[in-house]
This record gives structure tokens, C-alpha cells and sequence, in this order.
């Protein structure tokens, strides 16, 4: 039987410090055996990766995926360019916003969705040095009010 539900097997944390998320979308991947398995393991890393649209066509470009120990003459390249499964009319509307308002597709994390693998997508618009510094601010506050209630309570 197969198992239901999502389990997140990496984020992108960097993603959210660097951008500003302004929505997400789900997509398929095409992967090979090994890779799945590796995914399985967790060994995958989306810091440094991106999308791109390339003749009507998703790409993830620099998401590492360790080789698998026991995949041997199977293994593909960590950083290969894999393709992306969304539905054609998305992937235009997609391309439409992003060549419009000059944003970027970034990975945000990756989870499996009912045994299949599947990628968050967000359509994200750069930060500036100040943005990162008021979001800074601001978790400094709260953590710091929450320390307060967390004191007053005891």
C-alpha cells in the first residue's frame, strides 16, 4: 500500500531571506530511479538552484541530488538539468508574469505528495539589503516579546 499525505524532504530557506514570495505553485519532476531514492535518504540541496523556462518547457537548474551509495553505474550528475511537470497553460502564464514584471521562479522546497515527488515552486520579486535588514528587526522583536511573555508566565 501506499503511504498518503506529504512529507517535506528539503527547504529552501534561503529562498525566503533573499526574496519576497509573492505566490507558490505545485510541480511534478522528472527524476531517475536513483535519484528518488536519494531524495528518499534526503540528500538534496536547493540552496543555489533556480527555474527557467526554455522553449515552453520547466527547468530546475542547480538542485544537487547526492548519488546513491548502491545506485553505482546508474547514477546521474548531482547537478544535472531536470524538467519540470506542469500543464502548458500554467507554464505560459508563468512566462507571461515572469517576462513581464521581471520576477524570478525559485524552488522553495521539495516533498513527497501521496509517493510522488513534488516541488514548490515561488514566483519571487528580489529583496534589497534594507528589506533584509527590517525583516531582521522584526523577528528580533517578536523574539524578544516572546521571551517577555515566556518570563512573566513562569
Amino acid at each position: 500500500m501506499r503511504s498518503k499525505g506529504t512529507k517535506t524532504i528539503a527547504e529552501n530557506r534561503k529562498a525566503r531571506h533573499e526574496y519576497f514570495v509573492l505566490d507558490t505553485f505545485e510541480a511534478g519532476i522528472e527524476l531517475v530511479g536513483t535519484e528518488v531514492k536519494s531524495i528518499r535518504l534526503g540528500n538534496v540541496n536547493l540552496k543555489d538552484s533556480w527555474c527557467s523556462i526554455d522553449n515552453g518547457e520547466l527547468f530546475i537548474k542547480g538542485m544537487h541530488i547526492s548519488p546513491y551509495e548502491k545506485g553505482n553505474i546508474f547514477n546521474r550528475d548531482p547537478i544535472r538539468v531536470r524538467k519540470l511537470l506542469m500543464h502548458r497553460k500554467e507554464i505560459n502564464k508563468l512566462y507571461g508574469t515572469i517576462k513581464q514584471d521581471g520576477l524570478t521562479l525559485i524552488p522553495l522546497s521539495i516533498y513527497f505528495k501521496d509517493s510522488k515527488v513534488k516541488v514548490q515552486l515561488g514566483l519571487c520579486k528580489g529583496k534589497k539589503l534594507y528589506d533584509k535588514r527590517a525583516d531582521a528587526a522584526r523577528k528580533d522583536a517578536k523574539r524578544e516579546i516572546d521571551r517577555n511573555i515566556k518570563i512573566r508566565n513562569q
